[in-house]
């Protein structure tokens, strides 16, 4: 490695609150080269975002202090500069690109503005200027009409090209170094190809020295020079990626190999193996020519609106103790297909069947029946529970609505429900705020079993988890499949992990399926360019399989819904 640009010394952050002082970084030292791309891993609270703010000094509370240590950035101390000088350092010299670009950019101004504020306050052009260089940093981060888009709002645009504009106010004041916290861990993974290759590109063309944060290992195999790998606070390892890939000395590094998805491909045959026999002839479910449509844009006299096809025509059967992956880009109907197989969305023609009982001719009594034995697991699993009641009072107020357990029973089919989904017993009595992640959606997955369901939706429910809890998650779900014959509709945009989970997949875009088959044949022998595409864009774990230079992509991921008015911002 050339010189460090950056040289961290044993940086130590300690917080102060009412339970006494507890160390957060623990003595952390490593280096950042000039050029270099260091991925820094680790799961949820391992201290990866707090380290890097901590460079900065961006601590997220007045309890969290720099208790000793140093960051050398050329040789500069920042640790002893004045709160002046590190305004100067901070989008200077050090920029920082974050996991979420919607809660980071402002929903009221301008892209391009935003770009040229920085550029104004640090490089001290005037507005014509800044403006003229605002639009050559759309040019570099993949705006196709940087100059008409320079005008527009984050809310007109998808998440890929929020993430674009992110990584372009970031680059606003020509800094030295970048910060990407998790910058690709929402997005479609075509999408995340995309965002991949533009911080190499940038790097290339810039000279720019990353720090990439996130706890993907494939992803960190694919773009990064160096590895380092931290757990509660301290560095475990570092060293070349593919050192720490092939060598992995510490056994947190070894269990986040073993767990990413992107495994060989006898797991899958393994998987599907195991999977229940179809002896049963009837569909558990059954999709016609489903349509779904919603009117779009227009006034309060539905002048100049427009119909917009979410699910065109899809027609699907899925067997009982069958499990089902539906895979595509985010707007290919996957969520909408999912609420109205629930009646939860109205549908707008076409048929759904469960067990027999037609949605559309017997609405009310296939409602009370796909509500009765159908469950549904969110995304978000903080979101998804109620924050004022317990885990124990949640799953009793499924068990009292379903009427299905007697009430003297109730509180002994908690104790069983969080048995069955690996949460000790004394849960019951905590609510989600104490609780991780991956804890809350084991609860999540309670809730579901509490309706005794034939069917559980999985609606993109290990997105925001680390890889070791996805992991556990999707070992979770083979083992409620095989004890309880469930059948699993599972959706996500992650098709390593639907390759390891189900038997069959199923491909989405645009509303319609455009590809269906076993999951080995899919993954193996892609029919549809499209397939292909997210196929191909997969970060795998072995280094020498490079990203590719030039993933298929379906369709510029411009705009994610048509621009409202600016009324809806007031």
């Amino acid at each position: 490695m050339s010189a460090p640009v950056l040289s961290v010394r044993d940086l130590t952050v300690k917080a102060y609150g009412d339970e006494g002082v507890r160390t957060l970084i623990d003595a952390v030292s490593l280096d950042l080269g000039k050029g270099e791309i260091l991925g820094l891993v680790g799961e949820s609270g391992s201290g990866k975002s707090l380290f890097c703010r901590s460079l900065v000094r961006l601590l997220p509370s007045s309890l969290l202090k720099l208790e000793s240590g140093n960051v050398f950035l050329e040789g500069r101390d920042l640790t002893g500069i004045s709160d002046a000088e590190m305004l100067a350092v901070r989008g200077g010299e050090i920029g920082m690109v974050f996991q979420n670009p919607t809660s980071h950019l402002d929903p009221v101004m301008r892209i391009g503005d935003q770009i040229a504020e920085g550029i104004r306050y640090h490089q001290g052009l005037n507005a014509r200027d800044a403006r003229a260089a605002a639009i050559e940093i759309l040019t570099q981060v993949g705006f196709p009409d940087p100059a008409r888009q320079y005008d527009s709002y984050p809310h007109e645009f998808s998440g890929g090209m929020r993430q674009r504009a992110m990584i372009g106010v970031a680059l606003s004041c020509n800094p030295k170094i970048l910060i990407a916290d998790e910058p690709t861990t929402a997005l479609d993974v075509t999408i995340q190809a995309q965002i991949l290759r533009l911080l190499m590109e940038l790097r290339d063309k810039r000279g720019l020295s990353i720090i990439l944060i996130t706890h993907d290992l494939g992803i960190v195999a694919q773009t990064c020079d160096r590895i380092a790998v931290l757990r509660g606070g301290r560095l475990l390892e570092q060293g070349p990626k593919r050192t720490i890939l092939s060598h992995p000395q510490h056994p947190y590094t070894v269990s986040l190999i073993a767990s990413h998805p992107s495994m060989p491909a006898e797991v899958t045959s393994e998987v599907i193996a195991a999977g229940p026999e179809k002896s049963v002839a009837r569909p558990l479910l059954e999709i016609d020519d489903l349509h779904v449509r919603f009117n779009v844009g227009g006034g309060p006299f539905k002048g100049n609106s427009k119909t917009v096809s979410a699910v065109a025509g899809v027609s699907l059967q899925i067997m009982p103790g069958e499990s089902v992956g539906i895979v595509g880009e985010s707007g290919s109907g996957k969520s909408t297909l999912a609420r109205a197989i629930l009646g939860l969305t109205p549908l707008s023609s076409g048929h759904v069947t469960f067990d027999g009982i037609d949605l559309a001719q017997q609405k009310v009594a296939g409602l009370a029946r796909i509500r009765r034995e159908a469950a549904m697991v969110f995304q978000d699993p903080f979101n998804a529970l109620n924050p004022r009641m317990t885990i124990g009072q949640t799953l009793m107020e499924v068990l009292k609505v379903q009427g299905k357990v007697e009430t003297s029973a109730i509180p002994a089919r908690v104790s069983e429900l969080l048995d069955l989904v690996g949460l000790e017993r004394e849960f019951a009595g905590r609510k989600p705020r104490s609780m991780s992640g991956g804890q809350c959606q084991r609860a999540g997955i309670a809730r579901a079993l509490a309706v005794d369901p034939k069917m559980i939706i999985a609606d993109e429910c290990v997105a925001a988890l680390d890889v070791t809890i996805q992991a556990q998650i999707i070992d979770l779900f083979q083992e409620l499949k095989q004890k309880m014959q469930l059948t699993l509709l599972f959706i996500a945009h992650d098709l390593a992990i639907v390759r390891n989970l189900c038997e069959r997949v199923v491909v989405m875009y645009r509303g319609e399926i455009v590809e269906e088959g076993l999951s080995a044949d899919v993954f193996a022998r892609p029919q549809n360019p499209y397939t292909a595409a997210l196929i191909a864009a997969i970060p795998d774990i072995d280094p020498d399989n490079r990203l590719l230079d030039d993933v298929p992509v379906a369709e510029p991921d411009v705009y994610s819904v048509p621009p409202l008015p600016m009324k809806h911002l007031q």
